[in-house]
């Protein structure tokens, strides 16, 4: 007998409720049915990486933590404590696992030379030394000393920088010394929390 996803949920909610009916208490069953899931994984706080607004989430992972073992993510949910979002989560934030267990997520650096029609992976050692290249000869291009008034304003207009809502206010004012010592006017940051 071929039963279809939606008799079957009509058929459990059905039966739930009749159990109800005679006096059976299912809120157990339904909270170890819960807590199955995520009884033996590892939770992680972080920081849902989409949008502003910062919402806080736990990712459980199951792994053994021995050295060299990788983690696997097996649920993501929003954290119920975090100030923000309290549990909640856009569908975005929800869909989470998805984006960190997606098989075509890029894990190291790459770069699509000039004339070239495909990207190419390099080592991360080869893209800090491309960027700071590429850097170190755009502020000389466009560095300006002096106003046209003829004041000094040590002045960087060709880099900009822009942070995100998931960087740390650590990494935000390492940012700002870096960008303003390069003489960089352009600074801007996605997160206002």
């Amino acid at each position: 007998m071929a039963i279809s996803r939606r008799v079957f949920l009509q058929s459990s909610i059905v039966g739930g409720a009749a159990l109800s009916a005679f006096g059976f208490d299912v809120a157990p069953v339904l909270a170890q049915a819960k807590t199955l899931k995520i009884s033996r994984t590892s939770e992680t706080r972080s920081t849902c990486p989409y949008c502003s607004v910062s919402c806080g989430v736990i990712i459980h992972t199951l792994g053994d933590r021995s050295k060299n073992a990788v983690a696997q993510v097996v649920h993501v949910e929003g954290d119920p404590d975090h100030p923000i979002n309290r549990g909640t989560l856009c569908p975005k934030g929800a869909s989470l696992q998805q984006d960190i267990l997606n098989d075509r997520r890029l894990l190291k650096p790459q770069v699509r030379r000039p004339g070239s029609d495909r990207w190419e992976d390099i080592d991360w050692d080869t893209a800090v030394d491309e960027i700071g290249r590429a850097v170190k000869k755009t502020r000389d291009a466009t560095f300006i000393e002096k106003d046209v008034r003829g004041r000094t304003v040590n002045r960087c207009e060709g880099i900009a920088w822009t942070g995100g809502c998931t960087d740390t206010n650590e990494l935000n004012y390492l940012v700002v010394k870096t960008m303003r010592s390069l003489g960089v006017v352009n600074l801007e940051n996605q997160a206002r929390v």
